[in-house]
């Protein structure tokens, strides 16, 4: 198997589950050590397995790592903390900036403090990571940083006036960060449609109704009788076309780290199937 990660170190926030988790298994079969960023203690023991699980399928160091990225110091923390696992000098290759809340509303339910919260989580944090980081990105053009951000960014979904909003404000930043780190690393983002999973079944029945006709014209979406799964195909009928699984969003990040994405960055890289095809 080819291993082109083989000797990087990669860090994947939000890794205890879903998008994170698949992500980190995507860097580890490729030969990165990954490092397993979860925010609460109650995450602990999922994350554990998850790093004992990756470690002895793909023979790679995996560890667990907590910070509370919802606090300005947390992503310092997060770096401190992967930093005290190396000897120096420490050189961290990839980062996946993958942590995010959305606490939809329409527009008289929003609040500040559920404003504040979610830029906190998805953009502020982002950004202090990458700052603290710094100082040990590879000096060499050959990092990475991934941005997990999401159609709803340019979609204007019903009730995303603020996690929309935050996943607009991570793309702008990733052009930024791919002129102002354009020596230390690639920098780009990619955009997932519906993807399955707890996080887009919490949403309310209203947007699941307003989504459903995007999910039709996805081409990627198109459910397939006799092909795909029965549970999948009923739950396309639901949904108006299936659900990404975690991997195949993982393997487009997957992608983006290796040496043969060297000449992207500053891009949006679609990551829904063909719902968003613009950006």
């Amino acid at each position: 198997m080819s291993r082109p990660l083989e000797g990087k170190i990669a860090l994947i926030t939000g890794a205890s589950r879903g998008i994170g988790a698949a992500i980190a298994a995507n860097l580890a079969s490729k030969g990165a050590t990954v490092l397993l960023g979860y925010t609460t203690p109650s995450s602990l023991a999922l994350t554990t397995t998850l790093a004992t699980t990756l470690s002895s399928t793909y023979n790679i160091p995996a560890h667990p790592l907590q910070a509370d990225l919802s606090l300005p110091t947390g992503p310092s923390t997060l770096i401190a903390a992967a930093q005290s696992l190396f000897p120096a000098p420490f050189r961290l290759d990839i980062i996946v900036n993958n942590a995010g809340i959305a606490l939809n509303a329409p527009i008289p339910g929003v609040t500040p403090a559920d404003f504040t919260a979610t830029y906190a989580v998805n953009v502020l944090a982002p950004l202090l990571l990458v700052q603290a980081a710094l100082p040990f990105l590879p000096t060499d053009r050959t990092g990475r940083i991934v941005n997990i951000s999401s159609v709803s960014s340019s979609t204007g979904f019903v009730g995303q006036s603020v996690y929309g909003g935050t996943k607009a404000a991570l793309e702008a930043m990733t052009r930024t960060w791919a002129r102002e780190l354009a020596e230390r690393a690639t920098v780009n983002a990619v955009n997932p449609g519906p993807v399955e999973g707890p996080m887009y079944a919490s949403n309310s029945p209203e947007f699941l109704e307003g989504i459903k006709g995007w999910n039709m014209h996805a081409p990627g979406m198109a459910v397939r009788e006799g092909v795909d799964a029965p549970e999948v195909v009923a739950e396309a009928r639901e949904a108006g076309g299936r659900l990404a699984k975690t991997s195949e969003i993982a393997g487009v990040v997957g992608m983006l780290c290796t040496p043969d994405a060297q000449w992207c960055t500053g891009s949006v890289v679609c990551a829904n199937g063909g719902m968003v095809m613009m950006r």
